[in-house]
């Protein structure tokens, strides 16, 4: 055959098969932009010169990478549905005598053809909308937009080598298969999955076993810091129970079903729950990859839109005031000299100061074992959620800052703990027994504390004596390795941001002069890296899940078309034994409707389960707005839900079309 035989055929089989490769071509396409745009982000200057842009760039380079995963994976995984439907036409090429080595230059051609046109498409709209992004992310973290594009040749040219290696790749997988089947296997490939499916009850039960298993580790896990090192291990015995479910439970519980005579012997029964086991089986890793995918979109955008709404409180909980002096000196009787210099400050700059807060505070770090006795290992353990912080501070100083007037009786105690519940009716320490006359809702704000991923427990104590007795018995046991009494100071002011980050400045300079050894940070000067962190999660989230949902649409489309071309031999066959047309059409629809959703179904049960465990993840991040988490989530799910029901209905279209003819 001549060479110039073979991009003519391949062009016209892409042609003849545009109702399958169209959708994957633009999914291609906007792969490929997506990609560009999001490692152009991270390497562009304007970008960087944000306020917070090193977190940003970072947050974008992460997110190339993934999109880069993804996309071997997702494109091989969509290419093998094109590959499935092809193979009967390959199998009649070849019993009409073309050889393997020519389909294989067929595919070759087929391959660059889409390589081609996904190339120069997709970085001609990554290009035109890098722009539309950066001005995205610019109002997002409310960064300065300079004008003009940014191109950049270097990544312009890793997009094209990446992409070129996954094409190839996708290539060299679609000849093997052609080249391994007999031209009687390939012709019989769009009827492979007939035979009815075995019961797998092992691979069932694993499926149960492992799903439970992740569920039991979101619901059932207190602490913090354990519930970020068990995400993970969680994520995964899901995601395999996920799939193990759909391809063997399914199958176990529709022949389970079978087995009822009066369930299953029904008209509306027998016909749905006999198509399903077929169903199960050719489609069950596809409904799988959907359920998957939409979990980790609802995960990832109800997440990071809490995030992006709940930053001030989050910005808050971390900066109390509007300035804060942690002062770094031991000092039992207080810093007031220092104090004094900050306030002296305050007047040569005509600062009008409000909400003024000092107070004395003691930290130790403690086995939370409910008998807190300090430890010669502080903060050495194996072991993170068997420790905690104690924060103690006295009941004039507790009372002044919160403005309560609370009392307290000799050797009572008040409680707050900030990550885990204390429900306990005493509190030991260092070999003393206090009486908890009362557990806080909220307590002083102390920045630095409510940063610590451990739990902190803050212990208001009666009076300066008794923390200095704590003090003493502590200092005694540790010697060099006892924490000091240190003190706070922190106020808010009546000046914009810039004001604020002015006198900021001014306060270093003053305590760097004066010898003040302290940290000091300033709400407003911190605010513009928060806003870019969580600014870029945010983007980051919505921006992969979108392509997770385009993912998850390209997947609803080939399975119509696939069950559709399935069906459309079962839809002939029972109109011949005497169903009516509506009736068959009615037991069709009954179950496809029935298998479309059971992802979406799972999904909402699987965000529910985790629930727990990200409500702690984001308690990390200092959102402990749950009643915001649930309600973003709630938002989140309804919207993928309507979103869902929309492509089912576009889709069902193409599938009834198929059926009807």
């Amino acid at each position: 055959m001549k060479m110039s035989f073979y991009p003519k055929l391949a062009a016209g089989n892409m042609k003849k098969n545009a109702r399958t490769y169209v959708p994957y071509m633009l999914t291609c396409i906007i792969t490929v932009a997506m990609y560009y745009i999001v490692k152009s982000l991270s390497q562009n200057p304007g970008v960087k010169e944000m306020i917070g842009g090193g977190y940003l760039s970072e947050l974008m380079f992460i997110g190339s990478h993934v999109v880069a995963l993804f996309a071997v994976i997702f494109l091989f995984y969509t290419n093998s549905f094109l590959v499935k439907r092809r193979k009967k036409e390959f199998g009649v090429f070849n019993i009409l005598g073309m050889e393997k080595r020519h389909l294989a230059w067929v595919l070759g051609w087929e391959t660059a053809y889409l390589a081609l046109g996904s190339l120069v498409l997709g970085l001609l709209l990554g290009i035109i909308m890098d722009k539309a992004m950066y001005l995205l992310v610019g109002k997002i973290i409310g960064g300065g937009v300079p004008l003009g594009f940014f191109v950049s040749a270097r990544v312009i040219g890793q997009t094209v080598q990446i992409f070129a290696v996954i094409f190839l790749l996708i290539c060299i997988n679609a000849i093997r298969q052609v080249h391994v089947a007999d031209p009687i296997a390939l012709l019989q490939a769009g009827n492979a999955g007939e035979k009815e499916p075995s019961t797998r009850w092992l691979l069932a039960l694993a499926g149960l076993v492992s799903v439970g298993g992740g569920y039991y580790i979101a619901v059932t896990v207190s602490d913090p810091v354990a519930s970020l090192l068990l995400f993970f291990v969680a994520v995964v015995l899901v995601i395999i129970g996920t799939y193990l479910l759909f391809t063997a439970g399914s199958i176990a519980l529709l022949k389970i079903l079978r087995k009822n005579r009066k369930y299953y012997y029904r008209t509306r029964h027998f016909v749905s729950v006999s198509g399903m086991i077929y169903r199960m089986k050719q489609n069950a890793v596809g409904l799988a990859n959907i359920c998957v995918l939409s979990t980790m979109v609802l995960v990832m955008v109800s997440t990071t839109t809490s995030l992006m709404i709940g930053m001030e409180d989050v910005v808050r909980e971390r900066y109390p005031a509007d300035i804060m002096v942690y002062f770094k000196e031991d000092a039992p009787q207080g810093n007031q000299a220092y104090i004094e210099a900050i306030r002296a400050l305050q007047r040569e700059r005509g600062l009008a100061v409000k909400n003024e807060m000092a107070y004395l505070y003691l930290g130790l770090s403690a086995s939370n074992e409910y008998k807190y006795e300090e430890s010669h290992e502080i903060g050495v353990t194996s072991a993170l959620d068997y420790m905690d912080e104690l924060f103690l501070i006295t009941l004039d100083d507790y009372n002044a800052v919160m403005k309560e007037r609370k009392t307290l009786e000799e050797g009572e105690v008040m409680v707050y703990s900030n990550r885990t519940s204390y429900d306990l009716p005493v509190f030991k320490l260092l070999g003393r027994e206090y009486r908890v006359a009362e557990k806080l809702d909220s307590f002083v704000g102390n920045g630095q504390y409510s940063a610590n991923m451990s739990n902190t427990i803050y212990i208001v104590v009666p009076d300066r004596e008794a923390l200095l007795e704590i003090y003493d018995a502590q200092r005694e046991l540790l010697g060099e390795n006892a924490r000091g009494i240190r003190q706070v100071y922190g106020f808010d002011m009546d000046a914009d941001e810039e004001e604020q980050n002015a006198f900021y400045n001014d306060l270093l300079d003053c305590m760097a002069q004066n010898g003040i050894s302290a940290v000091t940070e300033a709400r407003a000067e911190a605010k513009s890296s928060f806003i870019s962190l969580y600014g870029g999660l945010f983007f980051i989230g919505v921006f992969l899940g979108v392509l997770f949902v385009m993912a998850t649409v390209l997947i609803i489309y080939y399975k119509q078309i696939s069950e559709g071309y399935d069906d459309r031999e079962r839809f002939s066959i029972m109109q011949k034994v005497g169903m009516s047309r509506d009736e068959v059409k009615s037991a069709i629809h009954s179950q496809v409707v029935t298998v479309f959703f059971l992802p979406l179904i799972v999904a909402g049960i699987h965000v529910t389960a985790a629930f727990p465990l990200i409500s702690k993840l984001l308690v990390l991040m200092q959102l402990t707005n749950t009643k915001l988490f649930i309600a973003c989530t709630g938002a989140c799910f309804l919207v993928f839900a309507v979103m869902y029901v929309f492509v089912y209905n576009l889709t069902a279209r193409t599938y009834y079309r198929i059926v009807s003819r």
